[in-house]
């Protein structure tokens, strides 16, 4: 979409995103943000922050991960006192996974690995020093009364012997030790356009998130919990750990990988994802089975959540050249319903047609009022379903015999129990070889409702 109209968002004094046209929205959620919430894509936060403590206008292009594909785009950041505004073009979607043999650990990557940061002068001279990790306090207080001497007086370098601080390129991912660390570090210099560097601190060995206190690692949840707020926490935890240490294998920053084995770590990290999304659903599914359930009565547009919806998976449809036709601007179903969770609804039943609808076919989502009910369909070109199969396709686990899918069998049961918990229903007709059709009904909102007729 190098050709079409700039993409625009905006974000506030804290680095939350408040504001974004779309796909940059639909990738900000996947990335596991929301909006308004924090930037969850690295590359973005990084260049945001970056351009709010030099309070200076950048430009550059950012990458960043989609289910798995590179995406690029040309990004430019204005910062201001209060708001941020950006301005995204030439936004690009490869379609196809990145090259193992060809990745390079990525700036934003770095960053997120990095556990402090100092800003160094052409000389390699400490400007000013941020350190995160508890064990490197001691480091951060001796930079603080030390500024304006080279980095290197201050640390123990492996490479014994030379005098220092050598030309920035042979220390560029030396290792080195700290007083008051038992782990060792490595250095990853980042050139800046005044002549001076970025040198983020990253452990050698990851043992932890980076910036996760260690006081924050879970402990044994209860045994009369199965999920939720004990069990999840506990997972999701350790699960990303595995995440961020098979990405550091797979992108070699960890040191040299033959392919076969960066390939494994990329296998591993799929896995991880998957697990994830598996704890993530059986956090839904205790809290929509808990007696006290009882989502929020917000006044929605059925056609608007429709819009958004289809706009947070565009990319993955163009992808398979799948076209979803959404409600236009004109059209209007308002309802009352939780916002999150009738969103969570419609992504879970699109995500279904995109996955199992065939290439270069039609997605179409209407909406529509019959008396006291705002209903809005989803209907694909794939296989549809048998009358057996639309009985059981609702049932916990069920998968109806898919494997490899990526699929727990939880998406449908939990969306059908959200749908009844805000006083309404999710139901699908049996219509085998004619594709799937599923319904979302919820109550009418009458107020909107009598005012758009008037």
């Amino acid at each position: 979409m190098s050709g079409a109209a700039p993409i625009r968002a905006r974000c506030d004094a804290a680095n939350r995103l408040v504001q974004a046209d779309e796909p940059l929205a639909g990738l900000q959620v996947r990335c596991g943000g929301q909006i308004p919430g924090p930037i969850a894509i690295p590359a973005l936060l990084a260049l945001v922050r970056k351009a709010r403590r030099a309070r200076l206008p950048l430009s550059r292009t950012i990458v960043a991960v989609d289910d798995g594909q590179a995406i690029s785009a040309w990004t430019s950041v204005y910062p201001g006192d209060e708001t941020t505004f950006l301005e995204l073009s030439q936004w690009r979607h490869t379609g196809a996974p990145m090259l193992v043999g060809d990745v390079q650990p990525s700036e934003d990557l770095l960053r997120q690995l990095a556990e402090g940061h100092l800003l160094l002068d052409a000389a390699q001279r400490v400007l000013a020093a941020n350190l995160r990790a508890p064990d490197l306090r001691a480091l951060g207080n001796a930079l603080g009364q030390g500024l304006g001497r080279p980095w290197t007086d201050f640390i123990r370098l492996d490479r014994a012997g030379e005098k220092q601080p050598l030309h920035w390129r042979l220390l560029d991912d030396a290792t080195f030790s700290v007083s008051g660390s038992a782990r060792r570090w490595r250095a990853r210099f980042l050139p800046q356009a005044s002549g001076g560097f970025d040198l983020l601190v990253i452990p050698e060995s990851i043992e932890r998130l980076p910036h996760e206190p260690a006081d924050l690692v879970a402990a044994p949840p209860a045994l009369n919990s199965v999920l939720g707020r004990d069990l999840a926490p506990a997972l999701r935890q350790p699960i990303a750990r595995i995440i961020a240490n098979a990405e550091t294998i797979r992108t070699r920053l960890a040191g040299p990988l033959a392919d076969e084995y960066a390939n494994y770590a990329s296998d591993i990290a799929e896995a991880g994802r998957h697990l994830m999304g598996l704890v993530e659903d059986l956090a839904d599914l205790e809290a929509v089975e808990a007696t006290d359930f009882s989502p929020a009565p917000d006044h929605i547009d059925l056609a608007d959540c429709a819009r958004r919806a289809a706009g947070i998976l565009s990319v993955r449809a163009q992808e398979r050249g799948i076209v979803i036709a959404v409600p236009g601007p004109e059209d209007s179903a308002p309802a009352i319903g939780e916002f999150r969770r009738v969103l969570q609804v419609l992504l879970n039943l699109l995500t279904n047609a995109l996955r199992y609808t065939p290439s270069h076919s039609e997605v179409q989502v209407t909406v529509g009022i019959e008396g006291r009910i705002a209903w809005i369909s989803v209907a694909d070109e794939g296989e549809g379903l048998t009358d057996e199969q639309a009985v059981r396709v609702f049932d916990k686990f069920e998968r109806l015999g898919r494997t490899g899918d990526g699929g727990s069998g939880l998406g449908l049961y939990i969306s059908r129990r959200l749908a009844r918990a805000m006083g309404g229903d999710l139901q699908v007709a049996a219509t085998p070889g004619h594709g799937a059709c599923f319904v979302l009904s919820l109550p009418a909102d009458k107020a909107d409702a009598v005012s758009l007729s008037g």
